[in-house]
């Protein structure tokens, strides 16, 4: 057989494939449908174990024969994300309703993993089971699986809003949903307001429901913004932790801050990472009132205590904590659903109107089949009755008849040229005999004690129950009205069972404030070795070790805790360090990088000179170039909350060589890479701003540069080349002038 080939675009075809790609992600995998609130693998889940019938009140079963039995009839995409879909079910910090009931490990808040899958069992939640896979048969409609040898429901007939009550978080490609869990009972009052009231606005929605309410509790700080959030679609939820005080019993017993509930975006590896943040606060006195961090956390509730020292400020460690760490977060809210297999941002009317469409359609399909089921009761039980009351006819036929087929071919045409009658009289009651094949059949199959006198009593009145279920029913099709009274009272049992109080404080929190100005000022030393290790001192272990300080590093600045580090280098760059932002240390800590701590680069910046902030105010500093470009630049011109600025103005091939504090001297000598050394006055160098470029100092000849530059001060003898160069002795000439150039 030959090949056929087929010739196409190539960006064509990726195309195509890719969007393909796309819409099977988005539809089938990441992203819930917005009648269930469930992903295809939730649902998939939860069907099978309904399947294996692992009800609540049944034996647990192995989470492995739920995977498998999971995957290879429903879900051939790994037994790892089904796997992962089960335990998140059963999180009850991560679910608002957790769906199933884990037994074994299945992970914890703080982030620990799950056991695998062979050590744990499960088995379906009452909710569940009561709430998302009741009236299966009656409702929804089902659909081929992948290899079409299973049938698996396309929706589940979920029975409440889930997308609102368990929320959502997916990434599919190019978009991504992330829901909030809310309050069940909350959303069930919102959902009976909306019946009542189509036409309700958003605001007087949220008199019945709020906001979000996490699992992890906590305190949403915005309040006035979850209207535009919920009208959109789309916002961001300042979440925040719960402190409490506890002050200490006796006078010996320090007071405690302690965190009982955190932000919903801290659960997993966040709780650690606070946990460090706060010890790096600590260290870098920041949170100086705080002894000691210790997580008591168990399977009760989040119990995280800072130790505090008498007469500690709370305020102000709050708002630190909630400015400086995650215990003050941000939680995204994008409402993305499939609504009639499309992705659409929906608004909480919007939401709650597809769960409604979702209802009735549901309603419907249920009392329909409600309704033909006590249809075929009625017709079945009318034709015992009957026959009851002509039992006799009915034996004289039985005992007629050659075999089945005549008697019940009698009963219902009444045909009775094939039935000899062993006692005559019955032949012309017989032909009247008119029953439909239902009840023929019953008849035939009815057994003689169902003749006793009570059985008959029973079945009058299983019929009288029968008449009243089909006249409920209709009732019930026959109007919306009457349908919104049967799933408003569904609603309230719902609620009625299963509704617990709400876990998360909604208010306009004030913005927490921390100038760190108003930290406690003390005296420390920068210190940093010639490999770039930098740590903070106090005072006290300064003072006693000054001697070695001085001598294993290369530099040593005297501050306050509240003063920045400044970092001038030979690009013209100043790199500005909080000290507050530099660990504080012991004598023999190693210290951490500087490059770790701004945006300074030792592999290709070379530090020209080292200044706290404070010691540049109210001073000149003295800039040198390669270029023997000289200037005076006030203190003041470097003040600015930028980690890096330009220090100076730089031509093309230049580079910064020296910054000098100026300390009024009257003389300055410049000397050149080939050996020349001119002495000026200082009143000669302009005092220029920061982003100019300088005067020029010395003339220069072809490849020379300026190599180094002097104040004249205390010491004005310098070797070079193994000679002392006495500068108080160079003749004093003019800037840039060729007359008084000396050369060695």
């Amino acid at each position: 057989m030959a090949e056929k080939i087929i010739r196409t675009e190539y960006s064509e075809e990726m195309q195509k494939s890719y969007m393909n790609y796309s819409m099977s992600v988005i539809t089938a995998r990441a992203i819930p449908d917005a009648r269930d609130g469930l992903k295809p693998v939730q649902r998939r889940v939860l069907y099978d174990m309904s399947e294996l019938r692992l009800n609540h009140d049944k034996p647990h079963r192995k989470s492995a024969r739920i995977v498998g039995d999971t995957m290879g009839k429903y879900h051939p995409h790994g037994d790892s994300s089904i796997y992962e879909t089960l335990v998140v079910m059963s999180q009850i910090f991560k679910k608002g309703m957790p769906l199933v009931n884990g037994h074994g490990n299945f992970g914890s808040i703080e982030g620990d993993g799950a056991a695998a899958m062979r050590y744990t069992e499960a088995r379906l939640e009452k909710f569940a089971e009561e709430v998302y896979l009741k009236d299966l048969d009656k409702t929804v409609e089902f659909i081929p699986n992948y290899d079409e040898t299973e049938k698996e429901p396309e929706v589940l007939p979920v029975r409440v809003p889930n997308l609102l009550i368990n929320g959502a978080e997916g990434i599919a490609v190019g978009m991504s949903t992330s829901i909030p869990s809310h309050n069940l009972g909350e959303v069930i009052d919102a959902v009976m307001a909306y019946i009542d009231n189509p036409d309700i606005t958003t605001s007087e929605l949220m008199e019945y429901m709020p906001g979000p309410d996490f699992p992890t509790g906590g305190i949403i700080a915005n309040k006035s913004d979850l209207p535009s959030i919920y009208e959109t679609g789309v916002g961001k939820i300042k979440l925040r932790g719960r402190l409490e005080v506890e002050l200490g019993k006796r006078k010996s017993d320090k007071d405690k801050l302690v965190i009982t509930e955190i932000p919903y975006t801290m659960i997993g590896a966040g709780i650690n990472k606070f946990l460090i943040d706060v010890a790096d606060l600590v260290e870098s006195k920041k949170l100086s009132d705080v002894v000691d961090i210790s997580n008591q956390s168990n399977k009760d509730g989040i119990r995280i205590v800072l130790e505090l020292r008498k007469d500690a400020d709370v305020e102000r460690i709050r708002n630190i904590l909630y400015k400086k760490t995650k215990l003050e977060d941000t939680y995204g809210v994008n409402m993305l659903a499939i609504v009639n297999s499309r992705p659409e941002t929906l608004s909480l009317r919007g939401i709650l109107k597809n769960y409604l469409d979702f209802q009735y359609s549901n309603a419907t399909k249920k009392y329909q089949a409600l309704l033909e089921k006590e249809l075929d009761k009625k017709e079945i039980k009318e034709g015992l009755i009957k026959a009851c009351d002509i039992i006799d006819l009915i034996i004289a036929v039985l005992r007629g008849s050659k075999n089945l087929k005549d008697a019940k071919n009698c009963l219902m045409t009444g045909d009775v040229s094939n039935i000899k009658f062993r006692v005559s009289g019955f032949e012309e009651d017989a032909g009247k005999l008119h029953f439909t094949e239902k009840q023929a059949t019953a008849i035939l199959e009815m057994r003689l004690y169902k003749l006793i006198g009570l059985e008959i009593l029973q079945l009058e009145k299983e019929f009288k129950e029968t008449l009243e279920k089909i006249n409920q029913y209709e009732k019930i099709l026959s109007s919306k009205k009457n349908m919104d009274e049967v799933i408003k009272s569904d609603l309230q049992s719902i609620k009625k069972e299963y509704a617990t109080p709400r876990r998360t404080c909604i208010e306009d929190g004030k913005e927490a404030v921390y100038d760190e100005s108003a930290v406690s000022v003390s005296e420390v030393t920068f210190v940093m070795d010639r490999f770039g290790y930098c740590k903070i001192l106090d005072k006290n272990t300064y003072d006693r070790n000054k001697e070695t300080i001085e001598t294993e590093n290369s530099y040593v600045v005297n501050c306050f805790n509240t003063d920045k580090i400044c970092i001038f280098t030979h690009t013209g760059n100043l790199h500005q360090v909080k000290v507050l932002d530099i660990p504080g240390g012991k004598l023999r800590d190693k210290g951490v990088p500087i490059d770790n701590l701004s945006k300074f680069d030792g592999t290709k910046e070379n530090i020209i000179y080292l200044s706290h902030a404070e010691g540049l105010r109210g001073q000149k500093l003295l800039f040198a170039t390669s270029q023997a470009l000289v200037k005076l630049v006030a203190g003041e011109e470097f003040e600015t909350n930028n980690r890096t600025v330009a220090a100076t103005k730089l031509q093309e091939g230049d580079r910064l060589i020296a910054v000098q504090l100026f300390e009024g001297q009257t003389d300055v000598v410049l000397q050149t890479s080939s050996g020349v050394f001119l002495r000026f006055r200082t009143e000669e160098i302009s005092e220029l701003k920061k982003n100019s470029r300088g005067v020029r100092g010395i003339k220069l000849s072809q490849g020379e540069e300026l190599e180094s530059i002097y104040l004249l001060g205390e010491e004005p003898v310098i070797r070079y080349k193994e000679k002392e160069v006495h500068l108080n002795r160079l003749k004093v000439g003019k800037r840039d002038g060729k007359g008084s150039k000396v050369r060695l």
